[in-house]
């Protein structure tokens, strides 16, 4: 199982979220790429980079700072936010991305997310975000009519071979990922999920590769990393065991 640091900018700092909420935020580093070095020199190969100024406007906003970590660090990067239309994904893929995460638009763009698959293929990740168990959007600001792991399912039913799911709920919070609903979303899943929220503990990670669910390929952490709950090279020993 794959450990994705994650990397969320808002304002040219690297944060983190309580719940998805943008009025509870917590600064840690002045520079994203300080946190990016600082995962990568600890044993990280991937990193997950969110633009939290594009998921909420929209449109890209911080692929410099992509660009600088892409180049500088020789991490694999995964970036989401704000890519919503051709040029967006393009421009991220340009930056360095190795894989792009869309979520408002291939939930609410069929056509954008097939002529996406069809161009770029496992390039692409799409991003279910829930709140209450419907897939929300827009930044985590609105939630939809959907069921999130309905729409997961027909998802990996339309070629989408990765797939990242966060309930909203325990996102930020290091209390637990809820493990219950996690094997109804995952078990006989005919695509890759990479659960994100709410990992405060090693032993969450040892519970998410204890759980022996085939789909489940990567697990995305945050506020624990940037708190000193646990470091890189000891995550990776968790999710080993």
């Amino acid at each position: 199982m794959i450990l994705y640091p994650a990397i969320d900018i808002r304002g040219g700092q690297a944060v983190r979220l309580h719940q998805g909420d943008y009025e509870r935020e917590t600064a840690y580093d002045a520079d994203p790429l300080d946190a990016a070095q600082r995962w990568t020199d600890q044993g990280a190969t991937w990193l997950h980079v969110v633009d939290l100024d594009g998921a909420r406007s929209g449109s890209s906003e911080n692929l410099d700072h992509v660009r600088r970590i892409a180049s500088e660090t020789g991490a694999s990067v995964q970036v989401g936010g704000g890519l919503r239309d051709d040029g967006a994904v393009e421009r991220a893929l340009g930056a360095g991305a190795e894989r792009v995460v869309i979520g408002t638009a291939a939930l609410g763009d069929p056509a954008f997310l097939e002529r996406m698959l069809d161009e770029h293929g496992q390039r692409i990740v799409v991003g279910v975000d829930a709140r209450g168990g419907m897939a929300a959007t827009d930044g985590w600001t609105e939630t939809s009519g959907a069921e999130a792991g309905a729409l997961i399912r027909d998802l990996a039913d339309r070629g989408v071979s990765r797939i990242v799911w966060t309930p909203i709920e325990v996102d930020g919070t290091m209390e637990g990922p809820p493990l219950p609903e996690l094997r109804v979303i995952a078990e006989e899943l005919d695509a890759e999920l990479i659960y994100s929220g709410g990992i405060g503990t090693l032993d969450d990670l040892a519970a998410l590769a204890a759980a022996d669910l085939p789909a489940l390929g990567g697990v995305i952490v945050g506020r624990a990393l940037y708190e000193g709950r646990f470091g890189v090279a000891d995550a990776l020993s968790a999710l080993e065991r």
